[in-house]
């Protein structure tokens, strides 16, 4: 699949794009894991974007676990008035330090490799216009 990834890549961006929209396949292990592990009737939540469109699932393993699945994109908008006076000048949640690269705009594509594959401690990178 990395390759396939690669190879996508390598194409231009207007067959690219819509391609890996459609037919796009993701890394769905940690799914697959979870669905292995969830107890009968259980739940399991997914945040973030998981999978392509034409990532399959195995539905009838869903079905006869009687597997709840909840799923969805980080909801900032929902937390931001408990979150914003925590984000006062002592810092308490740390946010000030939490990012481990600061770098300029023009150098995104190296840092999103760098992110991508672990290298430099790289856990947060917040760009400089």
């Amino acid at each position: 699949m990395h390759a396939v990834h690669k190879l996508v890549g390598l194409l231009p961006d207007a067959i690219a794009e819509p391609m890996m929209t459609r037919a796009g396949m993701d890394k769905m292990a940690a799914l697959y894991s979870a669905l292995d592990i969830v107890r009968r009737g259980g739940t399991i939540s997914l945040s973030g974007v998981y999978g392509g469109m034409a990532d399959p699932l195995p539905m009838l393993t869903i079905f006869d676990k009687q597997v709840q699945l909840r799923m969805g994109q980080a909801n900032v908008k929902r937390w931001v008035p408990d979150i914003l006076p925590l984000l006062v000048d002592e810092d308490p949640l740390g946010v000030d330090s939490f990012a481990t690269h600061h770098l300029p705009l023009d150098e995104a594509p190296a840092a999103y490799q760098m992110f991508q594959e672990k290298k430099d401690g790289a856990v947060k990178v917040v760009f400089r216009p």
